[in-house]
């Protein structure tokens, strides 16, 4: 009995033997898959490095754009300068333009006559010297006019005048508004556009490395990024110098009022006193 078993142990141990070879390769192959993967995910980015562009600062990545991600750029920038360039002008032209509106209407104040107000306002070309001089025009025409009447035409004549100066002292406020509204919708068509060209090129290049992908994503992002550079200042702006201009039509309103009190004051005068008030 015991020759049969050791038999039997015998044929397990060379059986086990031959297995071994079998269970090393198992073993090691998956060894050798993961070097084999590590050292193809390195030599990928080294030919990826090859292409990236060595400055990635944004005039780096302006000059690696495409043509028509430049030419966005290069219009956001533009229409960001002419924002500041109106900003500056508008403000000189409106501390001006106020400041002369408040001297007018402190001399309008201190007159008791449309002549009086004439005499202090000079022929100057600021609107509220314009008011009176509407005003001395119309009561020259009307001198055996209604009086009701005469300060209805006035009234009608000096709202024209009101309207006519918001329009002049608004020139600019049209540009503003546009680069304000149409600025990130720009900036947005040149993303767009280059990262079309960013997928073609990772199409190109048979790769999908981000090291390949990223600078090209980021030369696009730069222009959505300019937009709203151009177009948050513009907005800020243009909300601010509609209260401004606000401001100053009402001092025109004001300058109205003051024009009908002289004018409802030479109405209770005679019709010779009247046209020797108005002129």
């Amino acid at each position: 009995m015991t020759a049969p078993q050791a038999n039997g142990a015998s044929e397990d141990d060379a059986g086990a033997q031959a297995m071994r070879p079998l269970r090393r390769l198992f073993v090691a192959a998956p060894c050798l898959l993961g070097l084999s993967s590590a050292a193809a995910a390195q030599d990928e980015p080294v030919q990826g490095a090859a292409i990236l562009p060595h400055d990635l600062s944004p005039w780096g990545m302006f000059l690696h754009a495409d043509v028509v991600v430049k030419v966005v750029m290069l219009g956001l920038v533009l229409a960001s300068l002419v924002t500041w360039t109106v900003w500056l002008a508008k403000n000189i032209e409106l501390w001006r333009a106020k400041r002369q509106a408040r001297a007018a209407l402190a001399a309008l104040n201190a007159a008791q006559s449309l002549a009086d107000a004439k005499a202090r306002l000079g022929e100057g070309g600021d609107p509220v010297a314009r008011l009176v001089q509407t005003a001395i025009n119309e009561v020259r025409s009307s001198t055996r006019a209604d009086p009701a009447a005469l300060k209805e035409r006035v009234s009608w004549l000096l709202e024209r005048v009101e309207v006519a100066a918001h329009r002049r002292i608004g020139h600019g406020m049209g540009v503003i508004a546009s680069i304000g509204a149409t600025a990130p919708f720009v900036g947005l068509f040149g993303t767009v556009w280059g990262i079309m060209n960013s997928f073609i090129g990772i199409s190109n290049a048979h790769t999908t490395n981000l090291a390949v992908v990223a600078p090209g994503i980021a030369e696009a992002l730069l222009a959505t990024a300019l937009g709203l550079f151009a177009a948050i200042p513009a907005v800020v702006i243009y909300n601010a110098f509609a209260r401004s201009i606000g401001g100053y039509r009402a001092l025109l309103g004001d300058g109205s009022t003051l024009v009908m009190r002289l004018v409802s004051r030479d109405c209770e005068k005679p019709p010779i006193a009247l046209a020797r008030a108005a002129e």
